[in-house]
């Protein structure tokens, strides 16, 4: 298999597996209520690994979205915060620990704008804001980096060095 079709199968493996773990996410209930967590938000993580992750991160909350029936505004914005969280990992990969901020920072910044506009949500947006950022702490912060301390002792077998960029 050439490099190229290998990068565009692990994106979209990472696609794939985001929008598996959505689904059981809400099927157990952990999407919905005061605190969502997202299991897939914890591969957020996997940017610090390949930067064939951030188009995988992106398509796979944009076909999570659309499939689980969200708000068109939510298909975009909730998109878009993902894909900046998952460039911010990636410029982040060298302080590891730090990596899980971006999709903290930027999900928690946008996405409480989502539930007011798309979602007709009343509550303050601070109120908001403090309870998708803890959401997120748990699955990009504890969870991911669960997932980056896992991932790291085999990352030369799963994600080769000579993957290049996404063209």
């Amino acid at each position: 298999m050439s490099q190229k079709n290998r990068n565009v199968s692990l994106a979209a493996l990472i696609a794939a597996l985001y929008v598996v773990l959505t689904f059981l996410s809400n099927a157990f209930g952990m999407a919905s209520g005061m605190i969502q967590v997202r299991i897939s938000e914890a591969l957020c993580i996997l940017p610090i690994f390949t930067p064939w992750a951030i188009p995988g991160l992106t398509l796979g909350c944009f076909f999570s979205n659309l499939l689980t029936g969200c708000a068109l505004p939510d298909i975009i914005f909730g998109t878009f915060a993902t894909l900046m969280g998952a460039v911010g990992t990636y410029y982040l990969r060298s302080y590891r620990f730090l990596s899980p901020l971006p999709p903290i920072v930027a999900n928690t910044v946008i996405i409480p704008f989502v539930l007011r506009y798309a979602y007709h949500l009343t509550e303050a947006l601070p109120f908001m804001m403090l309870t998708v950022g803890a959401g997120e702490v748990i699955s990009c912060g504890v969870l991911g980096i669960a997932l980056m301390l896992a991932i790291t002792p085999m990352k030369d077998r799963l994600f080769p060095s000579d993957q290049g960029r996404p063209t």
